[in-house]
């Protein structure tokens, strides 16, 4: 138990200490949350937890292929959040980058990719 809860107060630390970043330099907030911050934390979690090389692997290699049909998203929330307000604008981009999930998913299948 002790385990689960250090687990979640060093994760929600990054998410907190991203946000208070991002509070005082849209710059340096915006570099340090694209890290993979959290996809570290997860490796790191799973290496802890003597899971297999092989799980380790697969989790990094499917990050990378779940991240590239989110990118979209990132130029179009801008735009679309000065036209729309913060939630509509949210919720816009959230429902464009499940379609370009798809879309990619479906696409990359055609080359052994198996994304669902």
């Amino acid at each position: 138990m002790g385990w689960i809860i250090t687990k979640y107060a060093l994760t929600a630390a990054i998410v907190v200490l991203v946000s208070e970043i991002a509070k005082r330099s849209d710059k340096l907030g915006s570099l340090v949350a694209s890290l993979p911050l959290i996809t570290l934390l997860t490796l790191i979690w799973l290496h802890a937890e003597h899971q297999s090389a092989e799980k380790i692997a697969n989790h990094a290699k499917y990050t990378f292929w779940y991240v590239v049909p989110t990118l979209p998203m990132f130029l179009a929330f801008p735009p679309l959040l000065s036209r729309l307000g913060f939630w509509p604008a949210l919720l816009a981009s959230s429902v464009m980058t499940v379609a370009c999930f798809g879309l990619f998913a479906w696409i990359v299948r055609h080359f052994g990719i198996d994304l669902l």
